[in-house]
């Protein structure tokens, strides 16, 4: 058993990772090791997971066993030589940086390394990544630092110099189906749909497979292309779309909201008997609030954005069709319905409609209105 198991599809970077293991013994760095590392991959490709399993290998006395209180706690976050940057706003800024360059500058207390694990080194405002690339510039002896994004060119071209490139690859869907039916007990069938609809996406295809509601809700939307029949309907649908990705966004982030929220206050003393909330309390519930928006207003996209793709995967069947390559679809539920739609439509405005879509994700990328966004791209789909 490694820590290096679960990498689905990543076989090509996992010799990389157990040489740099090896290497990292004599406490030098070498050709085979070096102290800032970046991550690269699509969306599901497990990016972090890879870097996680490294920072496991890294502290494990062998070599990430997969174990050992070691390899556990850091796979669970609670290693105390292993940090783990997770945002859930919308950037990590510059004050965040600055604080962690703080605490990573301590030795390491239990393992032969410290190491920082930076799951969206993407999402770094411009001050925070220059105050980063200082901390990588003049690197700690004992300090590694493992940065994970979408692409090369989401990193500072400064930052990305000086750190090792891997990039991984989106798994198959063969790959994460028989992932799903040996570790997470999941039927065949089911497997076979949520891989092939999840496009090699392993969380979000344990997610469909196991559960029904996110399942209906795909559907929903899935259907949507097919009701838009003039300008009217096209709002309607937007509307229907917008309101599917708050409402998913919104259930995964009020009960977790309102228990930071109880959590906090009860520390700053709030409901105590005598003088309540102790100096600072109302300051620091108020600062979480501020976070628990923004991170409400990233999930909101990010559900949106997941729309969109499979909004797109719908598109693409329908080339697919039309180029008589009936057996490669995705949507293979929807396959009468596709058909259909590649009768009456040229292959010209199909791609005119999968181009809308794209644009609407970079137009959502750069915090335009997901209302005014959607009602644009459901227009089009309209024509």
């Amino acid at each position: 058993m490694s820590v290096f198991d679960e990498l689905v599809g990543q076989s090509h970077i996992v010799s990389s990772l157990q040489d740099a293991v090896r290497a990292s013994r004599t406490g030098e760095e070498t050709q085979e090791m070096t102290h800032a590392w970046l991550f690269t991959g699509p969306p599901g490709s497990g990016r972090s997971s890879a870097a996680i399993a490294f920072a496991a290998a890294l502290i494990c006395p062998e070599g990430g066993c997969g174990t050992c209180i070691d390899c556990r706690s850091t796979k669970s976050g609670g290693h105390a030589d292993v940090e783990v940057i997770r945002t859930e706003g919308l950037s990590i800024k510059v004050d965040e940086v600055r604080e962690l360059l703080l605490r990573v500058a301590w030795s390491p207390s239990v393992g032969g390394w410290r190491v920082v694990v930076m799951e969206d080194a993407d999402r770094l405002t411009e001050s925070a990544a220059n105050a980063l690339l200082k901390a990588i510039e003049e690197p700690g002896a004992r300090t590694v630092w493992l940065l994970c994004a979408p692409t090369l060119f989401d990193v500072l071209p400064t930052i990305r110099s000086r750190a090792r490139h891997l990039q991984l690859r989106t798994p198959s869907a063969g790959e994460v189906a028989e992932v799903l039916i040996r570790r997470d007990k999941i039927s065949p069938a089911m497997a076979d749909f949520a891989s092939r609809v999840s496009q090699g996406h392993i969380g979000r295809a344990r997610h469909l497979a196991s559960d029904e509601s996110i399942r209906s809700r795909r559907n929903t939307i899935m259907n949507l292309p097919f009701t838009i029949t003039d300008i009217s309907s096209a709002f309607k649908a937007a509307a229907t779309l917008v309101e599917l990705a708050t409402a998913e966004a919104n259930a995964q982030s009020e009960a977790r909201s309102e228990r930071e929220t109880q959590e906090l206050g009860q520390a700053w003393g709030q409901g105590a008997t005598g003088r309540g909330m102790a100096t600072g309390g109302a300051k620091a519930l108020k600062e979480l609030e501020k976070e628990q928006k923004s991170r409400a207003t990233r999930m909101v996209r990010d559900s949106l954005d997941g729309a969109l793709l499979d909004l797109a995967t719908l598109y693409r069947d329908v080339l697919m069709v039309q180029s008589s390559l009936n057996e490669s679809l995705i949507n293979q539920d929807l396959a009468e319905k596709i058909r259909e739609l590649a009768e009456r439509s040229r292959p010209e405005r199909i791609l005119e409609k999968l181009n809308a879509i794209m644009q609407a994700r970079t137009n959502l990328g750069f915090n335009a209105a997901p209302l005014l966004t959607v009602e644009a791209l459901m227009c089009v789909l309209a024509r």
